[in-house]
């Protein structure tokens, strides 16, 4: 059973449905289900999200061309005209020598079952759970950036990171060992960011990461002052749950 965010979401105010990335055998669970259009981003189920749909993606069904590689590993044209696509077409590297070795280097998601769904949490399912993504704005990412910090240690690997990569990508592939405690910022790819409100990018995390988020506690920066200052700056208010603590902690 996934921890519960709901003290989280709270103190960083943080209103917009959770999102889980899941692989799973069966899709029926997860309904109602929303199945993507031909050619159709990923993220054009931002609504459906949030009213509490679940997008669901099969290799024969996913969407646009670049949804259907980085998840599925299937090719829709040579590796040629992919990245004659990206560099002359879209501009995203400087040589097709640079895009040829970012894919060698950055290989597609390998499904473990028929059926990727992309929706609310649902307890139920959390053993095909894959990524946990929050939708948040730039106050609220700075938080979550410093709770993936909160329990790193000197030496060892970046819990944080922001690479380069398509929106997909970022909500699903980029995370590397599913096992270890990992985040990325996401939503940064321009040619899916028209499909959120300009001020919302994606904070997406594995398993690990998010139980500790959600177990950060009153000892931790959520309940300091430079969070309460930075919502009262914003003319937000304390934080829920702060009150008491915030007079004591303020200068």
């Amino acid at each position: 059973m996934p921890p519960d965010p709901s003290r989280l979401l709270a103190v960083a105010g943080i209103d917009l449905p959770l999102v889980g990335f899941y692989d799973a055998p069966d899709p029926a669970p997860f309904a109602p289900l929303r199945e993507p259009e031909k050619g159709e981003c990923l993220f054009a189920a931002y609504p459906d999200w949030l009213a509490g749909r679940t997008l669901h993606l099969t290799a024969d069904r996913f969407g646009c061309g670049g949804a259907g590689y980085w998840l599925f590993g299937k090719e829709g044209r040579s590796r040629e005209e992919f990245v004659r696509f990206l560099v002359e077409g879209e501009g995203l590297k400087e040589s097709p020598e640079s895009m040829n070795d970012w894919i060698d280097r950055t290989p597609p998601y390998r499904p473990e079952h028929g059926h990727l769904l992309f929706g609310p949490l649902r307890e139920d399912m959390a053993a095909h759970l894959r990524t946990i993504t929050f939708f948040v704005n730039p106050d609220q990412l700075s938080l979550l950036l410093i709770g993936a910090q909160y329990h790193h240690r000197p030496g060892e690997p970046d819990p944080a990171a922001v690479p380069f990569g398509s929106g997909c990508m970022e909500i699903g592939v980029l995370l590397g060992d599913p096992e270890a405690p990992r985040a990325v910022v996401g939503a940064t790819d321009i040619a899916m960011r028209s499909h959120l409100p300009p001020d919302i990018l994606a904070f997406t995390v594995t398993r690990p990461m998010f139980e500790r988020l959600c177990r950060l506690g009153e000892s931790s920066f959520l309940y300091k002052p430079f969070w309460r200052n930075l919502r009262r700056a914003r003319s937000l208010g304390d934080p829920p749950g702060t009150g008491e603590t915030a007079a004591a902690g303020d200068s």
